[in-house]
């Protein structure tokens, strides 16, 4: 048996109420506390790769969440103007990735939790935390207190859990890059599948399309930023202005310029800079550890933001379960993910750079991709090590 009887969770987006099954299913008993009085269903689209619904699945909420997402098969990329680059299908083997509403996920992940008898407070927002030689205890906002062998921050790219384990632990990181989405972005589900997401090289903006299973048509654009914004600053600027940027930069593409000429106010959703966690020196101290974007987050580029959280609360509640030693099962955990996410992160770096490279570079890319796809540059060998991966969660950790 786990010497941790018990945890609390700082943060009931994605990766907390998750974190909290695993640890049910490992023995241990945590309760969830969220900083929001309900929660957060800002955002707009996201994609669960197989290997996040492999950790799903591991928890008893895969079916729940391929349920309100719609199934991908295959992803297309191109240049601005049309021509395609290269197909990637969906991998063989696998089940196909799910594109979700940012709120549909949280809703069927927090209902899942529900059911299997997790408790999430709302309205929990942490101020600061006291350890002792048994325990550590969080202090809220709102006066009241919990206690637990081990605090887990799951609460976000700008975690207080953080900056809690260590005050000089890098900020987000700006990639360069504001990201806009256009068409029913929080709108109702519509179940069905999506036969292939095209992402364009823009001459001045990379942006990507898809039909919805209803026949509307959903798009975005990663727009290049060079002075960066946050997000409240971003929505301080009309509407107005960002749309008449953005049809300038995509009147050159095709079809970038119907979409980007045809869209409306209304239909457009700032979702803000995009950014990515750089490397953190530290994932814990004493009875603290960090899980998911708090610890790891890279880039909307890489496609993995959700699915290497879900992994990591997984991999964590592994490490807990087998390790009685608590620095011990922490500095496992790190070693375990650390390279990983890391190397996915990286990745998405050099993807980030290519949406931001100038007119020759996107001349050379786009002469360059087409051979690369012919020889070398080849789905499984792209993918596979990244959707193919599960956390064997029947297999015991050892230090």
């Amino acid at each position: 048996m786990t010497a941790i009887q018990n945890a609390i969770v700082i943060g009931g987006g994605i990766a907390g109420p998750v974190t909290a099954l695993a640890l049910a299913k490992a023995g241990i008993q945590a309760t969830v506390h969220e900083a929001y009085a309900r929660t957060d269903r800002s955002g707009a689209m996201l994609t669960v790769a197989p290997n996040g619904l492999a950790a799903l699945e591991t928890v008893g909420l895969r079916a729940a969440v391929e349920a309100v997402g719609n199934p991908l098969h295959a992803m297309v990329m191109e240049k601005g103007s049309g021509r395609t680059l290269m197909r990637v299908p969906a991998l063989p083997n696998l089940p196909l990735s799910r594109v979700v509403y940012r709120a549909d996920l949280f809703d069927a992940i927090r209902a899942g939790a529900k059911e299997q008898g997790v408790t999430v407070h709302d309205g929990k927002r942490l101020v600061g935390v006291e350890e002792h030689s048994d325990g550590i205890t969080a202090r809220f906002d709102d006066g009241t207190t919990a206690t637990a062998d081990v605090l887990i921050g799951a609460d976000g790219i700008r975690s207080t859990v953080r900056t809690l384990i260590d005050p000089d632990a890098p900020v987000p990181e700006y990639t360069g890059l504001m990201s806009f989405g256009f068409g029913d972005l929080t709108g109702a589900f519509v179940p069905g599948d999506i036969d292939e997401m095209r992402f364009a090289f823009g001459k001045h903006s990379f942006y990507g399309y898809w039909t919805q299973p209803d026949g509307s048509e959903v798009f975005f654009s990663n727009h290049p930023q060079e002075v960066p914004m946050t997000l409240a600053e971003a929505r301080a600027v009309p509407k107005s202005e960002w749309l008449a940027e953005l049809r300038a930069a995509h009147a050159a593409d095709r079809p970038g310029n119907r979409l980007f000429q045809g869209a409306t106010e209304d239909e457009m959703v700032l979702t803000g800079p995009m950014e990515r966690m750089p490397r953190l020196p530290h994932w814990s101290r004493g009875r603290m550890v960090l899980v998911g974007d708090a610890a790891h987050a890279p880039s909307s580029s890489s496609g993995q933001g959700a699915s290497l959280a879900l992994e990591s609360a997984i991999e964590l509640a592994r490490c807990l379960r087998d390790i009685d030693d608590l620095p011990a099962a922490l500095g496992k955990y790190e070693s375990l993910r650390r390279p990983r996410v890391e190397a996915i992160s990286e990745q998405a770096v050099k993807t980030n750079n290519g949406k931001t490279a100038g007119p020759v570079a996107k001349v050379v890319f786009g002469l360059m991709m087409p051979i690369a796809t012919r020889t070398f540059l080849k789905p499984e060998k792209m993918f596979g090590p990244v959707h193919r991966f599960r956390v064997e969660w029947d297999e015991t950790v050892t230090v």
